[in-house]
């Protein structure tokens, strides 16, 4: 059974960097778009960014606009997320997602990476 497997959290202070990967395991999938969420203790998971296949600019969520960078290859079905100016407040785990289905909801996800920043 296909899996999202995401990598690259861990701990940074105020400021650093941090790059996130997510790659399918056993198989590439074929998916409409890729994206990334994040879930702070407490909090609702939110929405931080997406790639669309299609040729589409990426989206962002304001929170990320300006420091956060999605990138991927729809071929290998892997999806990165490289984050700059990291804050305290983006101290959550990070899931990866993606849709199998054209204009579909996100139907796949990862276990999701710690990423936790300090001040």
């Amino acid at each position: 059974q296909v899996q999202l497997v995401e990598s690259g959290g861990g701990l940074v202070q105020a400021g650093g960097s941090l790059r996130l990967s997510c790659a399918a395991s056993g198989r590439t999938i074929s998916s409409y778009r890729m994206g990334w969420f994040r879930q702070a203790p407490g909090k609702e998971r939110e929405f931080v960014a997406d790639i669309r296949w299609s040729g589409l600019s990426p989206y962002y969520a304001d929170s990320a606009k300006g420091r956060f960078t999605i990138s991927g290859d729809n071929a290998k079905s892997t999806v990165y997320l490289q984050m700059n100016s990291l804050k305290p407040e983006d101290t959550a785990v990070y899931y990866c997602a993606a849709s199998t289905a054209t204009y579909g909801g996100y139907d796949l996800w990862g276990q999701g990476t710690q990423v936790t920043v300090s001040s």
